[in-house]
């Protein structure tokens, strides 16, 4: 294996661990308005992630870094033309850590309520924008011979991509929703397992629709493999939820995450952004890589740092393992 082909594997890695972290609490966001019944509930809610949604976003950061480093090519078409919903993201990342801040500086109903839109709406967005986003990915894009992207914003909404946003979205809110019935008390535990079982439904019929569309148009054994995983585990994050088993569960949909992620790439691998012009035309481990120095010392510097950061983050979950209910919650 050369070394664009290991950094390739890293940074499906980092994006595994970015949708398996970020997307318990992209959930939690959306879970602020479609489970939490009043403003004590909501303040339980963003409390289960308050102590790890920044370090979450570490492993986007690093992902993008990694990508500009080791793939420049990659990096530059993939941001020239996903240029507005990249952008979209981008503002909703920032504005929902203005809310997690903001919105408790105020006792003002009114700012409260307005920043707790703002957090439902920058959890739900970029859980779909990622979805549309990595299925184009997958499925080809308008890449020319010189390497540049020649469709349009509205080529991007095509009907396999949407299909991949709506996936992204259910799965991250059935994550999120098992993660709170994992980390809360009482009343909302108990909602929140009974509307796992809806999400969960939901989420399997829409994941294995596309994990079979995926399965067929690009995959190959190892990504039927992974599809199968996921599937099964989805399966056993619901049967799980059902027996009340919420630690176990929450393993298993991340499990269903790291799959589905992983058969993505590995319908993807060797091209990093396939042309649906002309395949010739397909950026590649190869053609879009670095400088095999580049890679190189790039990999000395992961080796080093990854399993610091690893151990920090674990640490972290560790400190804040315990439950929280409105008991918790001190009056205003």
């Amino acid at each position: 294996m050369q070394l664009h082909d290991v950094w390739f594997v890293l940074i499906a890695v980092l994006w595994i661990g970015y949708f398996f972290l970020e997307g318990f609490d992209f959930g939690v966001g959306i879970l602020t308005k479609l489970l939490a019944r009043d403003e004590p509930e909501r303040r339980v809610l963003i409390n289960t992630i308050g102590p790890v949604w920044d370090g979450n976003e570490v492993w986007l950061l690093t992902a993008g870094g990694a990508t500009f480093a080791a793939f420049p090519a990659w990096y530059a078409t993939l941001f020239s033309g996903f240029y507005l919903a990249l952008l979209a993201i981008l503002v909703c990342l920032i504005v929902r850590v203005l809310a997690f801040e903001y919105r408790a500086k105020r006792s003002d109903p009114r700012w409260k309520r307005n920043w707790e839109h703002a957090i439902f709406w920058t959890s739900l967005l970029p859980a779909f924008l990622w979805g549309v986003a990595f299925a184009n990915i997958v499925h080809g894009v308008k890449i020319n011979e010189a390497g540049d992207y020649a469709g349009n914003f509205l080529d991007l909404l095509n009907p396999y991509a949407l299909l991949g946003g709506l996936v992204t979205l259910s799965l991250f809110t059935f994550h999120g929703t098992v993660f709170v019935a994992l980390k809360t008390l009482g009343d909302i535990r108990t909602r929140a397992r009974t509307l796992a079982r809806t999400t969960g439904l939901i989420t399997a019929v829409l994941a294995l629709a596309f994990l079979i569309w995926t399965q067929t148009s690009s995959g190959d054994g190892w990504s039927l493999t992974a599809m199968v995983i996921a599937v099964l585990a989805l399966l056993a994050a619901l049967a799980l939820n059902e027996a009340g088993r919420e630690g176990w569960a929450f393993i298993c949909s991340g499990v269903t995450i790291v799959a589905a992620v992983a058969m993505l790439f590995l319908a993807l691998f060797p091209d990093v952004m396939p042309s649906s012009l002309d395949p010739a035309w397909s950026l590649t481990v190869s053609n879009a890589s670095s400088s095999h120095y580049t890679l190189k010392v790039m990999t000395w510097v992961a080796g080093i740092m990854t399993p610091l950061v690893l151990v920090y983050q674990g640490w972290t979950y560790w400190v804040f393992r315990k439950r929280i209910g409105v008991r918790n919650i001190p009056a205003h």
